[in-house]
């Protein structure tokens, strides 16, 4: 009795871990999904406000706004073709390796624009803003770079895949209509076995039997049309037939 409470109550612990684990993995997916979606919606406000900016100030404010977006939806577009790309491709690991380093200057100068946009000496400003402009370039280009990079790459290898399937297809399309081959050897020997001008074989036929000499009908002996029937015999079970009467 002991020792079925004590394995009942090693059950009861082992579910109550199994539940407290569980819940702990939903509540942790829960919680990154709210995190990303957080994220994303903080983001998406983030470049509103740039776009805004861009368009509604004048001058090196709205500049340093362009600079920005420009420079967040570059990497953001190619964080996003070479994580998409790198679980079918193995070559873009070492792609992604090189944008994370990319991703270090890009924050830096995202930092730096970020703080600039508050910046109440506008001449300083100005003056600071080829220097910018060139850097968000230069990271701009490099990430374009390799988003193309890996978009052609991919694009390449579809393109392969396909060339392969439509020799495959073509393969198997001439196999299922092998009775329109001309080289087919059935048919060749069937075409070679029959006669070229069947008129002139009937021809042919007609004057070996015109040439055959008709049979002499004084030669040939004389059958009768019907053979007359034979006596029949008499078997003991038949009645004998009686006499017609003569009165």
């Amino acid at each position: 009795m002991e020792a079925v409470i004590a394995i009942l109550a090693l059950l009861f612990v082992l579910f109550l871990a199994v539940g407290a684990y569980a819940t702990v993995k939903v509540v942790g997916a829960a919680k990154r999904g709210v995190d990303r979606t957080i994220t994303q919606a903080r983001r998406t406000v983030e470049d509103h406000t740039l776009r805004a900016k861009s368009f509604a100030q004048p001058g090196p404010a709205g500049e340093i706004a362009q600079l920005r977006l420009e420079l967040r939806t570059s990497m953001r577009a190619t964080q996003e073709a070479l994580q998409a790309g790198a679980g079918e491709d193995e070559s873009l690991k070492e792609s992604l390796a090189l944008f994370a380093r990319l991703s270090e200057h890009g924050r830096e100068l995202d930092g730096e624009l970020k703080r600039l946009e508050s910046e109440p000496d506008r001449a300083t400003l100005a003056e600071r803003l080829p220097s910018l402009r060139e850097r968000t370039g230069r990271i701009t280009s490099s990430a374009d770079s390799l988003r193309w990079a890996a978009r052609d790459r991919a694009r390449r290898f579809a393109d392969d895949d396909l060339d392969t399937l439509h020799a495959q297809i073509d393969v198997e399309a001439g196999a299922l209509r092998h009775w329109t081959t001309a080289d087919d050897p059935v048919s060749s020997r069937t075409s070679s076995s029959r006669p070229e001008h069947p008129a002139t074989g009937r021809a042919t036929a007609g004057q070996n039997r015109s040439q055959t000499p008709a049979p002499d009908p004084a030669e040939s002996p004389v059958r009768p049309a019907i053979t007359p029937p034979g006596p029949r015999p008499d078997y003991p079970w038949q009645k004998k037939p009686r006499p017609e009467s003569t009165t």
